[in-house]
């Protein structure tokens, strides 16, 4: 982004330059110096009343001229700074006021006006107001330059109406003002009347009613056409391409333009006086690259960023003779590589970022000597970095990053004084920092992170005297932080995160005293950071310090009152923290602090917060046993998961009920949720589980429209589930197992429609099934383990019900009658669709019911199954054959059932099969061998009296019968990973999910935790990022 904007006043001040030559071709202007004349008394007036009608805004600009305060009435007006004078009768012919960031309404009284011989007029840059009606811009007759670029608000197209009547107009510029409109009749009269038009600037002005066509009657004399974001579409327009003085063309920014390979032959083919050439954002995909070649020789600017480039770009163009800025950035499909070629080149700027330009840079890179600005970024460039890159002696920007380029990085930096920005990160560069970077004196940026730079960090990084930011996070630097013999005063950003730093942190560091961010976090250091040093860094904003497990942060000076002026974050994670940092009890800015995962012990006191304006509060995983009633205005997250709190709910308090996430669980909590929680109207993510906490759960917390995870699970409520969720909920997890609730499931769940994860198993439900939750578009997992559900789960289910299902876990309830095998055929229909969209694999538990009949064949089709349960039941009849199908599951119990008949052969096809249970039914015959049914004991076919063979002591009188042809595994299914959420949660929750009752004894599944943890870490870190955001998200924008 920056080097498109450095791009875009590159063209600017070119195009500056070429209507200064406009401008200056007539005959009637001259400098003011050279006019023996005095201004007229009457044109001399008519400015000074203008000026006194204008405020000065100098307050909105980085810059400003200052024209109009220089004006001095004592000296002639000819002499005053923006005016110039006819060179005979002394009349004012130009007025330049750009710039000056001046307030005024244009009337139709205006002083202005009485300039009658006004042939330049220049008012960018300034907050004029134009009226809404006709106010005399025609009386202008001479006017022949007309610049208002940015000059305030301007509204419709009655501005227009009167620009058509200056007829000498040789400039027109009325960009930068987005409220005007031009339609295409009035676009005709403009090209129908302006014939002596050479310069035509129009950008953002809104031409999208413009038939492309009217471009016909442009006049044949126009040198420069600049329409940038006027919302042109359509086919890109033949007629420009009978301009053929055209100098400078710019249609970037109409992203509905289409440019094809024949009309871009035909611009190249016509246009050949083109110097200017940006087409950024057209659509240029059906354009080959090689029509390039027939480029005019002319050409100076070339700009085809965004542009949907496919194919190789041919490396002649490089070769333009007078080609200075090259910009083929952002397109994707663009590949190419650098030429190799002896010749010097006039190329100034080239920009290559975002495509898949590749191979290893040409020695011949040092031939482009007049280089100023390099960008390489995100390229598939590799190989190391040739010597002769030192030749770049006129370089500011250079960007390598994120490329495949390995290696030292070479000491050729020592010529290149004029290095400002330097980014070589994101690539696989090894050895150490080069010492040839000592000598950038001008350098302000630089980015070497994610290597494998190794060695120490050079202490003199610390002295340059114009760098700014300095980032060498993610690589194997190692060793203590040196003393710092000269600290800048410039530095502002210091990144070293994810390195090998040891030792502590020298005292000479923190004379870097204007440092606004520092991130030494994930090292080694080891020490104490002290409130006195901190207190050095006047300016700090961000300070991340986590996981240095030795690091530790003194409380010493509490009698001190630190003020930290600027500190907005502080981050001391996973250190080696025993008392909470209550020096900081007058940093008022203070908006995050995270200090969790230490060892801060007892209880935290009011006072020792009450002074910081907190958003975000994370004291999680450290060993409190309370904390005081704490409130701030913005508090927006509290994460206090994994302490010893005892008592209530703690009171938390925020005037502007901003609170998005409050996490609680795992503590010695009692007692029941305070009311004032369901007053914060914007929380999204509540978690109090894993505590003592009971009574009923409090009905208004249904009724929280924004709420997007409530995790109450594994506490003491009792009572019913309010029956109060809202119409369109944006409910994504609802965890309410392991309690004591009773009753039935509320109907309006049914208002939940982006409910994905129901978990309501281990209490004491009494309903059936909740064949109604199938309407729910969204939901993946249903459990409803160990409860008292009861009933027949029908089988004559809709075909657009639990449309994405995947887990379902009825164990342990009453349910009876056949296996419902339509959910079966539910699951195995949504199954190639969810392969695009969702990564989580499929559990089917049913175990623990009294469940009879058959098990169906449908079973079978669920090839992407890990974990089938259907013990514990009174399943009759065979195992079917097409169970062998089930190529991914790891787990199968059918133990304790009435199945009979002979094991399938075809099982022995379940190569990941690590658990069987088939105990405790009326199986018969040899037990099948080989593969994974090797791996199996007796435990496995226990009260089976009927089978015989390996592992069993019992030997098979018949001998066994000849194998069957096994089915052949269709090709055509599309098998893919499904990863199953287990008792967790979203957004750092915990689901409450379970893998179901396994009959036997098998240990905790820990091949499962650690791809649910997993997945849960990437679902925190998606939902995190949309709470600091602070908007209300659609619950899928969150996973």
């Amino acid at each position: 982004m920056a080097s498109l904007i450095r791009f875009s006043q590159i063209l600017c001040l070119s195009f500056m330059l070429l209507r200064f030559r406009v401008q200056s071709a007539s005959p009637s202007q001259s400098s003011p110096h050279s006019s023996p004349h005095l201004c007229r008394p009457e044109e001399r007036s008519a400015l000074l009343d203008f000026k006194s009608t204008t405020t000065n805004l100098t307050e909105y600009c980085d810059d400003p001229s200052h024209i109009i305060q220089t004006w001095d009435e004592s000296k002639d007006c000819c002499l005053w700074k923006g005016i110039t004078c006819d060179k005979v009768k002394g009349h004012v012919i130009g007025l330049d006021l750009s710039w000056n960031c001046l307030k005024a309404n244009l009337t139709a009284n205006s002083s202005l006006f009485r300039l009658e011989k006004l042939q330049s007029l220049n008012l960018s840059g300034n907050y004029f107001h134009y009226p809404n009606s006709s106010f005399g811009l025609n009386r202008w007759k001479s006017l022949t330059d007309l610049n208002l670029e940015s000059s305030g608000y301007m509204y419709g197209s009655l501005l227009f109406d009167e620009i058509f009547l200056l007829p000498k107009l040789v400039s027109l510029d009325l960009s930068g003002n987005d409220g005007l409109l031009l339609d295409n009749i009035k676009f005709q009269m403009l090209v129908h009347n302006l014939t002596e038009l050479r310069f035509l600037i129009l950008d953002t002005v809104n031409m999208s009613l413009v038939v492309p066509s009217s471009l016909l009657n442009l006049t044949s004399s126009l040198e420069h056409l600049s329409l940038r974001s006027c919302n042109l579409q359509g086919n890109f327009p033949n007629q420009v391409f009978q301009l053929t003085k055209l100098v400078s063309l710019d249609l970037s920014g109409n992203d509905d333009l289409l440019l094809d390979n024949i009309k871009f032959q035909m611009l190249v083919h016509n246009l050949t006086e083109l110097r200017f050439l940006i087409l950024d954002f057209v659509n240029m995909s059906l354009v080959v690259p090689l029509s390039l070649l027939n480029l005019t020789s002319s050409l100076e600017y070339l700009s085809l960023s965004y542009c949907n480039l496919q194919g190789n770009f041919p490396n002649q163009v490089f070769q333009l003779p007078s080609l200075r800025l090259l910009d083929l950035s952002r397109n994707s499909q663009l590949g190419g590589n650098l030429p190799e070629s002896n010749q010097s080149s006039t190329l100034e700027y080239l920009y290559l970022s975002y495509t898949t330009f590749s191979g290893e840079l040409p020695h011949s890179i040092g031939n482009l000597k007049l280089l100023k600005e390099l960008y390489l970024y995100q390229c598939q460039f590799y190989g190391s970095i040739p010597g002769s890159l030192a030749n770049l002696t006129e370089i500011t920007h250079l960007d390598f990053s994120s490329n495949h380029l390995r290696g030292q990085i070479p000491n050729v930096f020592g010529k290149m004084h004029k290095l400002t920005d330097l980014k070589l990160d994101e690539n696989n560069f090894g050895g150490e920092i080069p010492a040839s970077i000592f000598n950038l004196t001008h350098l302000t940026f630089l980015s070497l992170s994610s290597n494998k730079l190794l060695g120490r960090v050079p202490s003199w990084l610390f002295s340059l005297p114009s760098l700014s930011y300095l980032d060498l996070q993610n690589n194997s630097l190692t060793g203590p932080i040196d003393h710092v013999e000269m600290p800048s005063l410039i530095l502002k950003e210091v990144h070293l995160s994810n390195n090998e730093i040891n030792g502590s942190i020298p005292s000479s560091f923190f004379d870097l005293v204007h440092l606004t961010v520092v991130n030494l976090s994930s090292n080694n250091l080891t020490g104490t950071i002290t409130p006195d040093m901190l207190s050095k860094l006047v300016d700090l904003e961000d300070l991340d310090l986590s996981h240095n497990s030795l690091l530790s942060l003194s409380n010493n000076g509490t009698a001190v009152n630190y003020s930290f002026p600027n500190l907005l974050s502080l981050k001391f994670s996973s250190c080696n923290i025993h008392k909470f940092p209550s020096f900081l009890r007058k940093a008022e800015k203070l908006q995050e602090l995270d200090i969790s995962n230490n060892k801060i012990s007892g209880q935290i006191h009011k006072w020792e917060i009450e002074g910081m304006s907190l958003g975000t509060l994370n004291l999680s995983y450290n060993f409190l046993t309370g904390i005081d009633s704490f409130g701030f205005g913005n508090l927006q997250d509290v994460d206090l998961r994994s302490n010893l709190l005892q008592g209530s709910l703690p009171i938390l308090s925020t005037t502007r009920d901003y609170m998005a996430q409050l996490l609680i669980s795992e503590n010695n909590l009692t007692g029941e949720i305070p009311s004032f929680y369901c007053n914060f109207t914007y929380l999204q993510v509540l978690v109090l589980a894993n505590n003592r906490l009971g009574g009923k759960i409090p009905e208004c917390l249904t009724n929280l429209s924004n709420l997007l995870i409530l995790d109450l699970r594994m506490n003491k409520f009792h009572g019913r589930i309010p029956n109060l969720f809202v119409n369109n909920s944006l409910l994504l997890t609802l965890s309410l197992n392991d309690n004591q609730l009773e009753g039935i499931l509320p109907r309006s769940l049914v208002n939940c429609s982006y409910l994905e994860i129901l978990d309501v198993g281990n209490n004491n439900l009494n309903d059936t099934f909740p064949h109604w939750l199938g309407v729910l578009p969204l939901l993946k997992v249903l459990i409803l383990r160990s409860n008292q559900f009861h009933g027949v789960i029908s089988n004559s289910v809709p075909a657009f019900y639990f449309p994405q299902l995947r887990i379902i876990d009825v164990a342990q309830n009453d349910f009876m009658g056949l296996l419902p095998g339509n959910y079966f055929k539910i699951l195995k229909g949504t199954e190639r669709e969810l392969a695009r969209i969702l990564k989580i694999f499929t559990t089917i538990d049913f175990s623990g019911n009294q469940f009879h009949g058959p098990i169906p064949e449908e079973l079978g089709e669920l090839n992407s199954l890990l974990l089938l349960n259907l013990s514990h039941n009174s399943l009759s009849g065979q195992i079917p054959s097409s169970l062998g199908k089930l190529v991914e599951l790891e787990s199968l119990d059918l133990s304790s059932n009435k199945l009979e008949g002979r094991i399938p052969e075809q099982l022995t096809k379940l190569t990941f099969l690590s658990v069987l249970n088939l105990s405790h039914n009326e199986l018969v015959g040899h037990i099948p061998e080989g593969k994974q049914f090797s791996t199996f004991s007796n435990d496995s076919y226990i009260g089976n009296f009927g089978l015989c063979g390996f592992p069993l002591t019992k030997k098979c009188k018949e001998p066994r019968p000849p194998s069957s042809q096994f089915y052949e595994e269709d090709d055509s299914i599309v098998v893919f990973e499904w990863k199953f959420a287990l008792a967790g949660y979203g957004c750092g929750l915990v689901l409450g999910l379970s893998l179901g009752y396994i009959a036997f004894t098998t240990g905790k599944p820990w091949w499962v935790v650690k791809k649910v943890e997993k997945y849960q870490q990437k679902l925190v870190g998606r939902c995190n990022q949309s709470y600091k955001q602070r908007r209300i998200q659609k619950p899928n924008q969150c996973f």
